[in-house]
């Protein structure tokens, strides 16, 4: 699973600038969901080799009140739900005593901390941060975000923390399918899990650790070994009161990352949030297989349900592949049929496609649809072969592939997935330009033809 970095310090030290730095691969994932504070953010970045899942938590106040409270609420549990924490100051006002408060209530959560001094653009490294030593918590470590000065050299360092937290390899046979439940909270995700295990083994209670402690769950089905990603097993903290929820989206990029198959689950008396499509939108850029459960649909009216129907239709366009089921995780009905979807997804997602069908299909698609002209000529694809699986990459050489339009893309990516039955998992298209590999070879041959030629006339004449 992605490691998670927590960003925590007073306003104005320069959170947000170094969550943009390290997000700069991807915008945040999650922003500003109803009931989170007003600057909380999620997001996933990659710097290096090494992605990770990036908390820009609000400012502390600094005051010991302040400092508890918002401990307590919010960067508490930041903190808490992170591998590593970044402890942000600000090289040019010094160590302030909000800072000593802060540093106080860090070195007893027992977490990595990362004294992080910002905004050094313009000042001598080795003075500034020589009073930082005194908050005991390290060597500081100096960067200017805004312009992006030592933010590689950080996580370099920090990655070298990290990989100590790696775990062996899984054994994708021991495991089997790895399915992860998501949703949003009260969807029903520790119901269906209990009901897909036949017995009661998610309970709803505070679970010890952080978010890398989601619940997976091994069992078998008709002879096929799966492994059940569950995030739900945590309930609200009297202390926390709705908080904990909305950190339940860490646990669901987790469980995303190391899943094969994803069964997400919506809820068929409230309709489709905004933080379902967040979700959706992850499950997507992810790259995972899906399956759609929309639940507690025998509770549901006509009318909610013609509602949900138009819904599907109109906020999700672009999940044509995914197989939806109606369910009660609650009663059962409908539960069984979500395996053969499953399996459909896992086996679409990891097939192997080979280039010499991939190719012939490309070749028919061009020629029942042809590519559009550029600046009067016409581009030509010339092959495909498949790049990568879970999810299928294909990827298609051919010259001024960079001026393919977005809708002739849709057109092939749609023509492959139901020419090749892909259901139930994306598929991603690559172009690549440059020269044919083969384009060599008619001009080889006419050189060796030409040098026979030649020794023949010679023997000829000889003669």
């Amino acid at each position: 699973m992605k490691p998670v970095i927590a960003l925590v310090g007073r306003p104005n030290v320069g959170k947000s600038t170094l969550f943009n730095r390290l997000t700069r691969s991807r915008d945040a994932l999650v922003a500003d969901q109803p009931g989170l504070t007003r600057d909380r953010k999620f997001g996933e970045g990659k710097l290096g080799d090494y992605p990770y899942i990036v908390i820009d938590t609000g400012g502390l106040s600094g005051d010991v009140d302040g400092v508890e409270s918002l401990m307590a609420a919010q960067s508490w549990l930041a903190i808490e739900q992170s591998d590593i924490v970044f402890f942000m100051v600000d090289a040019r006002a010094g160590v302030m005593p909000e800072d000593e408060n802060i540093a106080k209530h860090l070195r007893s959560t027992g977490k990595t901390i990362h004294l992080v001094v910002n905004k050094i653009d313009g000042l001598n490294e080795d003075i500034v941060t020589a009073d930082f030593y005194s908050m005991g918590l390290g060597e500081p470590l100096a960067i200017a975000a805004a312009h992006g000065r030592g933010v590689h050299a950080l996580i370099d360092l920090v990655l070298a923390d990290l990989s100590e937290l790696d775990e062996e390899p899984e054994d994708e046979e021991d495991h089997g399918i790895k399915i992860a439940v998501i949703g949003r909270p009260n969807v029903g995700k520790s119901t269906l899990a209990n009901r897909i295990l036949g017995e009661e083994r998610v309970v709803t209670f505070d679970m010890p650790g952080t978010t890398r402690d989601s619940i997976h769950l091994p069992f078998e089905r008709k002879e096929q070994k799966y492994t059940l990603i569950d995030t739900a097993g945590i309930r609200r903290r009297a202390r926390v009161k709705e908080a904990i929820e909305k950190f339940s989206i860490i646990k669901a990029l987790q469980a995303i990352e190391d899943a094969h198959v994803v069964i997400m689950m919506l809820d068929g008396q409230e309709g489709i949030s905004e933080q379902d499509a967040s979700l959706l939108g992850f499950i997507m850029d992810a790259g995972r297989a899906l399956v759609l459960a929309v639940n507690k649909w025998d509770g549901t009216d006509q009318d909610q349900k013609d509602k949900v129907h138009r819904e599907l239709e109109v906020k999700l366009p672009f999940l044509t592949y995914a197989r939806i089921h109606y369910i009660s995780a609650l009663h059962g009905s409908g539960v069984g049929n979500l395996f053969t979807s499953i399996e459909e997804a896992y086996t679409a997602a990891t097939r192997d496609l080979s280039t010499s069908k991939l190719t012939d299909l490309l070749a028919h698609f061009v020629e029942v649809h042809q590519p559009p002209l550029v600046r009067g000529h016409r581009i030509k694809l010339r092959y495909a072969h498949q790049g990568g699986r879970n999810p299928p990459i294909i990827v298609i050489h051919g010259n001024k592939t960079d001026d393919v339009p977005d809708s002739y893309k849709r057109y092939l990516m749609n023509a492959f997935q139901k020419k090749l039955k892909l259901f139930g998992t994306p598929l991603r298209i690559e172009f690549k330009a440059g020269k044919n590999p083969f384009a060599g070879i008619k001009n080889k041959l006419s050189a060796r033809q030409i040098a026979k030629r030649q020794r023949l006339k010679k023997f000829t004449s000889k003669k």
